[in-house]
């Protein structure tokens, strides 16, 4: 009888270590679902550019596309990048000619070109390495002979180079600064798949491509990222001094977007940007609406209390998350920290 009662004491705790196991692996799979429901909702809106308006619209995935989320291991942060990332139908070809040395753009009519052929042709294109194998397409866009800073321009999660060309020339033109972009792996004409080691890796290529290709010095380039592209742009700030970076609409993390109330950063969550943002040495100016309805105000908001070094930060009341930018406070402040702020701070 002692070896009966020894026995089923074994089975029960068995059964009590499996429980425990069980409802481990449900709160997984809740966490992993509400993400998907979440992201699905909002991440995978795309944003169409037109030439004074921008509008959403819904990037829907097929139940195919959807099961195969499933495919990988149910880990919310694989999960989150395979949905965050939705590299349209590409704009533009780069086209090589027969010294292999020179490229030049095409677009397509969805790139929604505004300006003259002329200036068109007047952009630099080329293709570029990363570490991890991938060619990326960069873009130089020269908006005025005089400007003493670069943007190194990291673009959000439904457009390409060919959608932001226009963009890029109408700011830099009116803050006085040149720009330099490029596209993520996947994106565009660069090759291989969008995923946050890539997305570190293509950073780290079009920041060594601006250095050594153009000569410009890290005193002179602005760290700029808007959305998604916050996540390399804090990364490399957090390793790289430069004059200064800009967080145009930023997210604090992955699970934060997903889950406002967590508080701490989990080993699966994806773009912690809210754990580097303290090792960023150079000004950092936040810029984020307060009506955003993908990723909240308050990411902006912590981002901005964990700096090191904070300028005045731009809140647009009203703004959600794709018409910051319309506002007339945006150019106005980028000027005023560009012909400004960054001058006195750099004397």
């Amino acid at each position: 009888m002692a070896k009966t009662k020894e026995l089923s004491k074994d089975v029960r705790d068995k059964i009590v270590d499996l429980h425990k196991g069980y409802k481990t692996i449900a709160k997984q799979l809740v966490s992993c679902f509400s993400i998907i429901s979440w992201l699905v909702q909002t991440l995978t809106t795309t944003r169409d550019i037109t030439s004074n308006q921008q509008c959403l619209r819904m990037n829907h995935l097929s139940l195919s596309e959807l099961c195969c989320l499933f495919c990988c291991p149910p880990c919310p942060s694989k999960i989150a990048s395979k949905l965050a990332f939705l590299p349209p139908e590409p704009t533009y070809t780069l086209m090589c000619d027969e010294s292999g040395s020179r490229w030049t753009l095409h677009l397509s009519e969805r790139a929604d070109w505004q300006y003259s052929a002329r200036e068109k042709d007047a952009i630099e294109c080329f293709m570029t390495r990363t570490s991890r194998g991938n060619r990326i397409a960069c873009m130089f866009v020269r908006c005025s002979p005089s400007a003493r800073f670069t943007l190194l321009f990291s673009h959000g999660n439904a457009v390409d180079l060919g959608q932001m060309s226009s963009f890029y020339i109408g700011l830099g033109s009116r803050i006085n600064c040149n720009v330099f972009s490029y596209d993520y792996s996947g994106y565009g004409a660069s090759s291989g798949k969008p995923s946050e080691k890539n997305l570190y890796a293509d950073v780290d290529a079009a920041w060594h491509s601006l250095r050594t290709r153009y000569g410009i010095r890290p005193e002179n380039v602005i760290v700029y990222g808007q959305s998604i592209g916050t996540v390399p742009s804090v990364d490399l700030a957090a390793r790289y001094e430069s004059a200064a970076v800009v967080l145009h609409s930023p997210l604090t993390s992955g699970m934060r977007v997903a889950f406002p109330d967590t508080k701490k950063t989990y080993c699966f969550d994806a773009f912690p940007n809210i754990d580097k943002i303290s090792k960023v040495t150079s000004p950092v100016l936040v810029i984020h609406g307060t009506e955003d309805e993908v990723i909240d105000f308050s990411h902006g908001l912590a981002l901005y209390e964990r700096c090191q070094r904070p300028v005045e930060p731009l809140w647009v009341e009203g703004a959600g998350h794709n018409d910051v930018e319309l506002y007339g406070q945006y150019l106005e402040r980028l000027k005023q920290f560009v012909a400004h702020e960054l001058v006195n701070l750099s004397t």
